[in-house]
Formats: C-alpha cells, sequence, structure tokens
C-alpha cells in the first residue's frame, strides 16, 4: 500500500512504498516533458541506416545506401565479397564467396519439415565447428512445440528475411568501441534482419573463443550456444525468441531504434560536489520495467552487453533482453564496456509477457507494445546498461577506487545527453548486488548520488523487500533535512571507508547518523 506523507516525510506503515509529499506525482509529470531528441540527423558521432530524405519527407523508413566495410572499425558482414573461403578442386583450391554458399544453404529452408535441417544448414557454412557445435536444446524445442507447420514457417520466414541482408543493411555499421561516445540508430526491420543472420550464425569472424581473437573484447552474437546444452532454461529462451521473429515476419515493426555509447570525457570531482540530493520514491512491489514505463531504466549490466543471454544466464539483463529481442543486436557491435562507458538504448519494443526469474523463468505469451513512439520513431522507451565491479572480496568495495569507479560508471549511464526542461527519472533498484556481492546500501547511496549530479530523480524499486525500503528511505530524508550536497556525502563515505579499512566501522547508515551528531554536538 502506498501512503502520502506530509511535508517532512514518513514511513509507510505497511513499508510497501514511502515518498516525500506530491514528489511521486512530481516526477510522474516530469514525463510529460520528454527529454526531445531534436531533429533525426547524421554526424561524426551520429550513424544512422535509413534515408534521412525519405524519412523527414514522409516518415518512410528506407535503407541508406551505400557498401559494407571490412576493417577493425566496422562490423564485417556476412555479404560482404572478402568473406570467403576457400574450396578444393582437382586443380587445387579457389576462393569462393562464403555468401552465395549462405544463400544456397538457406534456401533450402524453404521446405524445412524437420529441425536437423536447420543444424545441417548452420554447420554447412560453419564447418570449422561442425563437431564442436550442439544443437540439442533446438531439437528437443522442436520436439515439444505444437504446432509444427506453424514453427517451421516462422523458420522459412527467418530464412528469407535473412537473405535481405544486402538490401536491408547496405551501409557500413561502425562497432562502437570503448572509451568512444557515438550512436547508432536502425530501423526495426533491419534489427529483425541481423538477428535472423544471428539466428543462422552467419556473422564472420565472431566464434572463435579464444582469448587472442579478432572480437575476443565483443559479446557473441551468432546463437550456436542458445542450442546446445538443453535444459528448461534454454526452452522457454527459445520460446521467447521465436516469439520474437513469429512477430516480425508476420507484421514488421515501423519503427528505429538508437544505440548510444557514452564514455565521460573527464575524472568527476566528487568531493566538491554541490549538488542536492535528488528526490526519491522507493518501493517494495513492481519491476522497474513495468512500473518505471517512461523513465530511464537500468539494466543491471555486464560489461559484455547482454550477459548470458544467448547462453544459460536468465536473470535481470538477461531477462531484458530476451523479451525486448532487439536488445540483442547491439552485441554485434558493442565492444565490452570499460569502466568509464555506458550503453544506452531508446525504443526497443517488447514481444514477449514472462513471468519468474533465473530457473522459475517462463514465457507466458506474445505481447502487444502500445508504447508511443518518439519524433524518431522510436518506443518511448529508454535503457541503460552500466556493469557493476564483481566483488570476490566484499571488503574490496569500500576501497575508494571502488566506490569511484561505481560513481563514475552510473553517473555515465545517467548523465543527460541534451539540455531540457525535465529529466526523466531513473528507474533502478539493487544494482550490483546478489551475484556481484555488492552491498545494498552503499549502492544505493552511489546510485542517488549519481542520480543528483545528473539532475534525475530517482524510482527505487527493492523487489520485495520492505526492510529496505524503510532503511533506505530513511537516510535519504535524512540527507535532505540535514541539506548534505553530493560532496559532503562523499568526504561521509571517504571517512567511513578508511574506518572500513581497519574493521572498526558498523553499518553504514548508523555511521552517517553518527557522523552528523558528533559533527552537530561541536558546534
Amino acid at each position: 500500500m502506498e501512503v502520502e506523507v506530509p511535508q517532512g516525510g514518513g514511513v509507510s506503515p505497511s513499508g510497501g512504498a514511502v515518498w516525500l509529499g506530491e514528489e511521486l506525482a512530481l516526477m510522474r509529470r516530469g514525463l510529460e516533458y520528454r527529454e526531445d531528441p531534436g531533429e533525426l540527423q547524421f554526424g561524426p558521432r551520429h550513424t544512422v541506416l535509413i534515408n534521412l530524405l525519405d524519412f523527414k519527407k514522409d516518415k518512410k523508413l528506407r535503407p541508406q545506401p551505400g557498401s559494407n566495410l571490412w576493417n577493425s572499425d566496422h562490423v564485417k558482414m556476412p555479404n560482404s565479397t572478402r568473406n570467403t573461403f576457400n574450396k578444393q578442386g582437382m586443380f587445387g583450391s579457389d576462393k569462393k564467396l562464403r555468401w552465395d554458399l549462405i544463400k544456397k544453404k538457406l534456401s533450402k529452408l524453404s521446405d524445412v519439415t524437420k529441425s536437423e535441417t536447420i543444424e545441417e544448414v548452420i554447420k554447412s557454412y560453419n564447418v570449422n565447428y561442425k563437431n564442436e557445435w550442439k544443437f540439442d536444446a533446438l531439437h528437443k524445442y522442436f520436439e515439444t512445440e505444437e504446432p509444427k507447420r506453424e514453427l517451421f514457417r516462422v523458420v522459412k520466414a527467418m530464412a528469407e528475411l535473412a537473405l535481405k541482408l544486402p538490401d536491408i543493411c547496405p551501409k557500413a555499421i561502425p562497432l562502437l568501441k570503448q572509451g568512444t561516445s557515438h550512436s547508432l540508430t536502425l530501423s526495426q526491420e533491419q534489427i529483425s534482419c541481423l538477428l535472423a543472420n544471428a539466428f543462422f550464425c552467419t556473422f564472420p569472424h565472431r566464434n572463435s573463443t579464444h582469448p587472442r581473437a579478432e572480437y575476443s573484447n565483443y559479446p557473441d552474437i551468432n546463437f550456436n550456444r542458445l542450442f546446445g546444452e538443453s535444459s528448461k532454461r534454454k526452452q522457454q529462451k527459445l520460446k521467447t525468441i521465436f516469439q520474437y521473429f513469429r512477430s516480425v515476419t508476420e507484421e514488421p515493426p515501423q519503427g528505429l531504434v538508437t544505440f548510444e555509447r557514452r564514455s565521460l570525457a573527464g575524472r568527476c570531482d566528487w568531493k566538491h560536489c554541490d549538488s542536492k540530493i535528488s528526490k526519491l520514491h522507493i518501493t517494495s512491489k513492481g519491476t522497474i520495467e513495468k512500473d518505471g514505463k517512461g523513465m530511464l531504466q537500468v539494466d543491471f549490466a555486464c560489461a559484455m552487453v547482454g550477459g548470458g543471454v544467448l547462453g544459460s544466464g536468465l536473470i535481470q539483463e538477461e531477462i531484458r533482453f530476451l523479451t525486448h529481442t532487439e536488445l540483442i543486436v547491439s552485441r554485434l557491435f558493442t565492444e565490452k564496456l570499460g569502466d568509464w562507458d555506458a550503453l544506452c538504448i531508446t525504443g526497443p519494443q517488447c514481444y514477449s509477457k514472462y513471468s519468474g526469474y533465473s530457473d522459475t523463468y517462463s514465457w507466458d505469451g506474445p505481447h502487444t507494445d502500445t508504447t508511443e513512439r518518439d519524433r524518431w520513431m522510436r518506443r518511448c522507451t529508454k535503457i541503460v546498461a552500466i556493469d557493476a565491479i564483481k566483488f570476490k572480496n566484499e571488503q574490496q568495495q569500500f576501497e575508494m577506487r571502488n566506490v569511484d569507479r561505481e560513481l563514475n560508471k552510473a553517473y555515465c549511464g545517467f548523465k543527460p545527453r541534451v539540455q531540457a526542461q525535465c529529466y526523466l527519472p531513473v528507474a533502478t533498484g539493487n544494482w550490483g548486488c546478489g551475484a556481484f556481492n555488492g552491498d545494498i546500501k552503499l549502492k544505493a547511496l552511489i546510485q542517488i548520488m549519481a542520480a543528483s549530479k545528473a539532475s534525475r530523480d530517482i524510482v527505487y524499486f527493492t523487489f520485495g523487500n520492505e526492510e529496505l525500503v524503510q532503511e533506505i528511505w530513511n537516510v535519504h530524508n535524512f540527507l535532505q533535512k540535514q541539506h548534505f550536497t553530493v560532496g559532503k556525502l562523499y568526504s561521509v563515505l571517504e571517512m567511513y571507508c578508511e574506518r572500513k579499512r581497519s574493521r572498526s566501522a558498523g553499518d553504514l547508515y548508523d555511521f552517517i547518523y553518527s557522523f552528523y551528531a558528533d559533527l552537530k554536538s561541536k558546534h
């Protein structure tokens, strides 16, 4: 139950949600002032894969003409004339275009009646992995899924979609590299074509797992890992993935999605930051993706964006990438996130309903996304991927260099791209906790500080932890009432971390209260 608190704040008796006065209403009102992206245009830091003249004229989403580039700065495409293989003949070896082979093999799926044909096709142009890749998960999915005719219709349509690659994606796709700030905007149709190719494992140079491989610093994009080592998780993943392909082949979506890699240009001076503590709404009910609708939604990311979405991983990030399937294409061009990097995605569409988490995850049917679109024809869904440090020793997170890293990481994700009358609130939760061994109370303060510096309010979901609602709200209310700035709170954290080194510090929030009481008594 949510209870409005009078001036000065208070606590909901149920522990369900708490906030200060009318601040939640003000946060929601702020959503009416969406951050205006301005006019869609390309530039040195923005690559657009659709024809802008057609878009500005009649909102038609036609591909931007161009040619793909085979170099270290762009995605190496399956249809490139540089993508070749040697074919042995009577008079020696002869170089052949791999795309010609891919076209020939994928055409066989026009009358596919068994999943083994899919395996044969994929292995035919990935011969180096024919004894390594397993397809038992895919075969089991086809054995149990009904109706078969509909499933194979989808596969045929996916193959046809994949083969449209030269026409749908003629322009070179830049790699979003570490330490750079660059945006890539492409149509949902282009994304579906790229993902169809990823499903059929056509992307060259993306299969090796060797640490010195060309793309070792990028996530895997070909779907081969999803097809092997069958499990309940993978069956539910395949249900979700096929729902996406069923949807986009029946009725291709007409919109755009932007992937923006951000990198902080300089070090933040947290100790002297005079930003006031932002407003907070905190609740034990709801989820980021549903109840944070219209806000800047935090993806608790891995440095390799998407984490284990194409493997066995199935927690917050992987679930988001499955249900909003277009997110998976970011793995094609996004290099591993560095300490000063974040990835912001605007416009992904939700295709599936789900329930559960991890081993209990279940695909619950198709979802019709009615989220409105912005001036660029993007869904008004904005997700920011920020990766926290995974601590082997929990004590390490109280070293200030690690606190600084997490502050800079969160701020990189929260920092507004453009000036606006009002910024979207951040919808977040226990970022970097759980398997990453982060201290929930510390991580909550770090996010509050980063959001405050970015002039954003916070909507915090504790995922059922009612005790945490009370603790975070109490300390936030205290910080606001005592007029703490981000810099002042940072100085207190420095003192606390120094105590932690000598093992003499207790609870973080108790330390903050005691520090202020001692300071006040001296005056």
